[in-house]
């Protein structure tokens, strides 16, 4: 079991940049690989970034390769996101999930059904 709560979210500039942190608490944090996902009003959740437990593997939208990194600290309980660039198109609530299966690709990665444990979400708002 994992209780996860998000934090950093805020109103930013077109072309700034945020980190978002996911904090855990449980036993055996290293065993969940995390992801993170982003959700509009109106639309479906979108896959954003994913991590595996060691932090050796990651996996990341294709849109967002290159200004989105997703890291952990095991030692911390903590998985963060630095977003750079940030367009209005990113506004968005974040939230993190964690899973006891392995990622295995980017496929298997962003499927939410694959998360067991989920956050409630930090909001970012960009304006332009």
């Amino acid at each position: 079991q994992v209780q996860l709560v998000e934090s950093g979210g805020g109103l930013v500039q077109a072309g700034d940049s945020l980190r978002l942190s996911c904090a855990a608490s449980g036993r055996s944090f290293s065993s969940y690989a995390v992801g993170w996902f982003r959700q509009v009003p109106g639309k479906d959740r979108e896959f954003v970034a994913a991590i595996s437990g060691s932090g050796g593997i990651t996996y990341y939208a294709d849109s967002l390769k290159g200004r989105f990194t997703i890291s952990r600290d095991n030692a911390k309980n903590t998985v963060d996101l630095q977003m750079n660039s940030l367009k209005p198109e990113d506004t968005a609530d974040y939230l993190c999930a964690a899973r006891v299966t392995p990622l295995y690709s980017d496929n298997y990665a962003s499927r939410q059904y694959e998360y067991n444990y989920w956050g409630q979400g930090t909001q970012v708002t960009v304006s332009s």
